[in-house]
């Protein structure tokens, strides 16, 4: 099973990936945190991703790419995979397809964590007092954002058309949004 998490900046998609893949055992491909791996051993793709982050921008698809290619060669033996981060936009969802095919795997479903901006801006500033992550402040927030409904709400309806895209509500108690979650992947 190969699940792909989407939602904004600060909706809870570290929160729940975590916890949808201890209960179904599958490997978390998070490009956010092999990113920030990338940047805290300070690489040459760290030193190049935290220019672009810290812009509020996107990674570039190569960099990505050759970061989840090195993932998967390190997780074969995985029983699945949860992708937390990527794809981000309908380029990058048909490079994921075309390495899946490269690998005989497919997608199984997209799952969708719908918060409104309110909510979001609320999360990344408590985050950022939390977790210090550079990226976590307002200004970096607002860019972050615009970008994610200029390039990603797109992908949402390239997925909701391959008829693979489940909507959740992701404002409420933490355990009641895996629920919901957990509904919908045990009826994959």
């Amino acid at each position: 099973m190969n699940l792909v998490l989407l939602g904004p900046p600060g909706a809870g998609k570290g929160t729940q990936a975590n916890l949808i893949c201890e209960k179904y055992k599958l490997s978390h491909l998070s490009t956010g945190d092999l990113l920030r791996i990338e940047i805290a051993d300070k690489s040459e793709i760290g030193v190049k991703a935290k220019k672009i982050i810290d812009e509020g921008k996107l990674v570039s698809n190569d960099i990505i790419i050759n970061v989840i290619k090195s993932f998967f060669n390190n997780n074969k033996n995985s029983s699945g995979y949860l992708l937390d981060g990527f794809p981000r936009n309908t380029e990058q969802a048909k490079l994921l397809n075309k390495l899946m095919l490269e690998l005989e795997e497919k997608i199984s479903c997209v799952i969708q964590l719908d918060v409104e901006e309110k909510h979001l801006k609320e999360r990344i500033i408590s985050r950022s007092k939390e977790e210090g992550r550079s990226d976590d402040n307002e200004e970096t927030l607002l860019k972050r954002l615009e970008t994610y409904f200029h390039e990603t709400m797109p992908l949402i309806k390239y997925y909701d058309e391959l008829g693979l895209l489940k909507k959740v509500s992701g404002v409420g108690e933490i355990m009641h949004i895996n629920q919901s979650i957990n509904l919908i992947i045990d009826h994959l």
